[in-house]
């Protein structure tokens, strides 16, 4: 089912804002169960529960609002997943197909990033947008350049405004505003200046909303394609969503360390993912309890002492190592190490997947999984990527783990899996073979190994748009793309980077992710037959919980 969200921006936060909110609303119900949501409301917020009051969703005001203003001013930028967390769950609880979402209300306090923080939020919760812009006491090019900035700044987010709203207009005067806003080429409704603060005045606001804008115009400006920004909110909440509808099981062997466990919780009360949690239960329910986690009792615990466990898993570990000489105390030793023995659950099925690398190293994490989960049929290696989330997009950066100096057949290898991964994420692959040449401009061996590997996939996946060798600008932009890779269809257009080397690899995606903000999710451990992923040692509880869903979703 898909759901269509409506945005009601308005510059000014008031003066009909009220009014058009309330007419949207009951246009939308006519054809849609639609919930009402609230990004960011004061707590003597009276408009909400009036909204509610004429939905047909069934939500009270508490899913139906996400933070407080007050804590929104603190920290925009922070605020914005804790409110697409709370619009995700209004959705999931309603079941409703379309949602009215009504941005910042007018305040006291003059915020000027409050209109790009709705332009944000708007992007987040993938909503086309109506604008609801006030004339009263604006002459006709003040309401002209006031709409255009307003159109300027939503667009600057990635959204699609679908029709403009003008309020305080008086009747005389309706041809004309519309006339001034027409080469906005975009469906102008006028409605006249009408008091609405109080449930008493609604039945006289909706009459007004509705004498001057037909409902069948109202769902003929949403029945358009949009194709909506990806935004790193976004994008981690469609992970979480995903993994859900498919739950897995993924073990945590770090089950001892505060950031899994506070990750592990919030995933267990969302029920997104079965997780097993490695080591003691009492003691690592002790330390939840301290930290204020009520869900961890919902992961299943293992004991790495537990002989019903420990003996299965050594023979198989001396089953699959015995080329290597490997006797039962030989096993026993290495299996007291949390990674080993993790890997081993996921050998033996008792889970899908692993992440780990909270506390130890990437080699501490990888080597197990290469010793005895090894690398999928038709696959030599194992690689890293990650996906990195821009202000409106996702993108792949691969190798940027484990491969120092791949040949062209390993090159050409990374770039295929890395593709495959693209896939699996949603993200049609376009890829990159980067280099310091651009199609031939720079030579060298260097650029001779990325031009082989590039010739290797096109071999390989003749399907697959890709170009190489490629500069990263002549890459990313199109407008460089135009000069230095003139008539490539992929250059410019690439969201899937492979880069000739680890060096290369680990400076490029740590430079774009510091200097750009891009939220950086992985590293993906590529070619394994079952999925283990690596975590930073300096990861977030955030960091965490995406790599536990992404993980979920590629056992999937």
């Amino acid at each position: 089912m898909t759901t269509t969200n409506i945005y009601i921006a308005s510059p000014e936060g008031a003066n009909g804002r009220n009014v058009v909110a309330y007419g949207v609303l009951k246009a939308l119900t006519t054809k849609f169960k639609t919930a009402v949501f609230r990004p960011a409301v004061s707590n003597h917020d009276h408009f909400t529960p009036i909204l509610l009051n004429a939905s047909n969703a069934g939500l009270g005001v508490a899913l139906s609002t996400g933070l407080d203003i007050h804590q929104v001013r603190k920290d925009k930028e922070g605020s914005r997943g804790d409110i697409v967390a709370a619009f995700n769950d209004a959705m999931n609880v309603s079941r409703a197909d379309a949602a009215l979402i009504v941005g910042t209300d007018k305040s006291h306090v003059n915020d000027p990033t409050a209109y790009e923080f709705n332009a944000n939020i708007a992007a987040d919760l993938q909503a086309g947008v109506f604008l609801a812009v006030c004339t009263i006491d604006r002459w006709p090019d003040e309401l002209k350049d006031t709409v255009r900035l307003s159109i300027e700044g939503m667009e600057a987010a990635g959204n699609k405004v679908l029709g403009i709203f003008v309020t305080g207009c008086e009747p005389r005067h309706s041809v004309s505003v519309k006339d001034t806003l027409a080469d906005f080429g975009l469906p102008v409704w006028t409605i006249p200046q009408i008091p609405f603060t109080e449930a008493s005045q609604a039945d006289a606001a909706l009459a007004a909303f509705q004498a001057n804008v037909p409902t069948e115009e109202v769902l003929r400006a949403i029945n358009v394609e949009i194709d909506f920004p990806i935004t790193s909110y976004a994008f981690q909440y469609s992970l979480l969503g995903r993994a859900k509808a498919n739950k897995k099981t993924i073990v945590l062997p770090e089950g001892e360390e505060d950031r899994i466990i506070k990750a592990a919780d919030y995933l267990l009360e969302r029920e997104i993912a079965n997780l097993i949690i490695v080591g003691d239960k009492g003691a690592i329910l002790a330390r939840g309890a301290e930290l204020g986690l009520t869900h961890l009792g919902k992961a299943r615990f293992q004991a790495m002492d537990d002989e019903n466990i420990l003996k299965p898993m050594v023979a198989k570990l001396c089953e699959l190592r015995a080329k290597k000489g490997m006797t039962e105390e030989q096993a026993r030793k290495q299996l007291t190490d949390a990674s080993y023995f993790g890997t081993m659950l996921v050998v033996l099925g008792y889970a899908d997947g692993l992440v780990s690398g909270a506390v130890n190293s990437t080699a501490n994490t990888v080597r197990p999984a290469l010793q005895v989960i090894k690398t999928k049929p038709g696959q030599r290696l194992v690689s890293g990527a990650f996906l990195m989330c821009f202000k409106d997009h996702v993108t792949v950066f691969s190798d940027c783990a484990i491969n120092l100096n791949p040949d062209a057949e390993q090159l050409a290898e990374i770039a295929l899996q890395s593709a495959v991964t693209a896939k699996a994420f949603g993200i049609e692959p376009k890829v990159g073979m980067l280099s310091y040449s651009t199609l031939g401009s720079g030579k060298g061996p260097d650029v001779d190994i990325v031009e082989e590997a590039t010739r290797i996939v096109k071999e390989k996946a003749p399907d697959l748009p890709v170009v190489g060798s490629i500069q990263f600008d002549a890459a990313w932009s199109p407008d460089v793309a135009a000069t230095k890779a003139k008539g490539n269809d992929v250059a410019g257009h690439v969201n899937v980077f492979v880069f000739p080397d680890l060096c290369s690899g680990n400076i490029g995606y740590k430079a774009v992710q510091r200097s750009s903000g891009a939220l950086a999710i992985g590293p993906v451990l590529q070619g394994l037959n079952k999925p283990v992923n690596d975590l930073s040692r300096g990861a977030t509880v955030q960091d965490i919980i995406n790599t536990i869903a992404l993980t979920a979703i590629e056992t999937q």
